[in-house]
């Protein structure tokens, strides 16, 4: 690994990541979980997938976060830390009550959390686009992703076993409650910025000028066009590939679970990883265009299980080879929205941004893939979703001095 994960601006992300993803299963897999041994109805539970609205809202108050600051710990890490500490209060009020006697209060009290979290993502995002040299957003992003994907292991499958084998429901969410008052530690250490920007003179101008600075950029249409269309080849191949490997390649749940979770976690942790460190060396523009053709390239591996008997050892190979090309994409993505924010209204253009870089995966990939799959059959389809994924290479290629330009920002 290179350097670069040593630096005092990048290596303090790892924590803040964890922060930033261990509210997320609290409020939807784990509390689902405890919902159900608590016996509460079906329909009530499916009513707590509702809690989740923050996250695809926040960039609605994200303006706000850009104007208005706490007198203390800066521009950013001031909103982080008192979103941390309110969380860590929320978490473990949490584990005062029960589902199965306490629901409304329950879900009330995961509303708060979701939306605390949101905030804490909102000023995260904030700080580490502003927090971080140019040469720096690769790993500064591989590190995000790690953080965030061990909170989930923690706070998503982890809770479980210890809920169920050891301390229970209430005593789980005290202890990942007191984890996450630990993780505000990690915002008290963060360093500032090296540059602070002046915040924007009024709310009014928060909302406003943040989308006025970006389109006014000549690149701006085709450059939010190349973040629909990146990873939208990825997004087409990972819509229903569970389904497919269960379904049309024929392996157990047992087995495509264990695959998923061990091999298909542990290669992204590595793409991000190593796609950070080669970042350093290869610059934005570089590693985007050879991440993104191994991105595209990888989905190959899903045609070969298509036409081949069902083989444990191929399907292992497949989904460690799409995750770490996906991983390595994520990374110089991550890096790509990092680039195109300014500082001073890096909040609120972050939030635009990642809102609309789902568009592609949420509006396209999943009404789109089931009629593709009836269709052509599962093999054409996988072959589809690598020409899928070359306008936005192309797109990249056109715009490629935009993008390298980035890389001295």
């Amino acid at each position: 690994m290179s350097f670069v994960y040593a630096s005092p601006r990048v290596l303090p992300l790892l924590v803040l990541g964890f922060a930033s993803g261990l509210p997320l299963a609290l409020t939807s897999g784990t509390l689902q979980a405890w919902a159900t041994v608590e016996g509460v109805g079906l329909e009530k539970i499916g009513f707590l997938t509702l809690v989740g609205s923050a996250y695809t809202l926040k960039f609605l108050w994200a303006p706000f976060l850009d104007r208005y600051a706490f007198p203390f710990l800066g521009r950013r890490r001031g909103w982080m830390f008192i979103s941390q500490i309110l969380l860590a209060l929320m978490i473990a009020s949490m584990g005062l009550f029960s589902p199965g006697t306490n629901l409304g209060l329950i879900a009330g009290l995961a509303v708060l959390v979701a939306f605390m979290s949101a905030t804490q993502d909102i000023a995260f995002d904030a700080y580490s686009t502003d927090v971080l040299r140019s040469e720096e957003r690769a790993a500064g992003a591989a590190l995000k992703v790690l953080g965030y994907r061990l909170a989930m292991i923690a706070s998503g499958g982890l809770a479980l076993v210890v809920a169920d084998q050891w301390l229970g429901w209430n005593n789980t969410y005290l202890l990942l409650g007191a984890f996450m008052g630990v993780c505000a530690l990690g915002t008290l250490l963060a360093p500032e910025p090296e540059i602070v920007a002046k915040a924007p003179r009024t709310l009014k101008a928060a909302v406003i000028e943040p989308l006025r600075e970006f389109f006014l950029r000549p690149e701006a249409i085709t450059i939010l066009l190349l973040i629909v269309l990146y990873k939208l080849g990825d997004a087409f191949a990972g819509a229903l590939s569970t389904t497919f490997l269960i379904r049309g390649a024929g392996f157990s749940v047992s087995e495509v679970g264990s695959v998923n979770k061990i091999f298909g976690l542990a290669a992204t942790i590595v793409g991000a990883l190593v796609g950070g460190s080669l970042m350093a060396r290869l610059g934005l523009y570089r590693s985007l265009m050879l991440f993104g053709l191994l991105q595209a390239l990888s989905n190959f591996g899903y045609w070969i299980l298509a036409v081949n008997d069902s083989k444990l050892w191929l399907m292992t190979s497949v989904v460690a080879v799409e995750n770490l090309c996906g991983g390595l994409g994520t990374a110089a993505f991550v890096a790509l929205l990092m680039a195109l924010c300014k500082q001073q209204f890096s909040a609120t253009q972050f939030a635009l941004l990642s809102a609309l870089s789902a568009v592609g995966r949420t509006y396209l990939a999943g009404p789109l893939t089931p009629p593709l799959v009836n269709a052509f059959g599962w093999p054409a389809f996988f072959l589809l979703t690598v020409l899928i994924a070359l306008p936005g290479l192309v797109l990249l290629w056109w715009r490629r001095r935009d993008v390298i330009a980035l890389d001295s920002k």
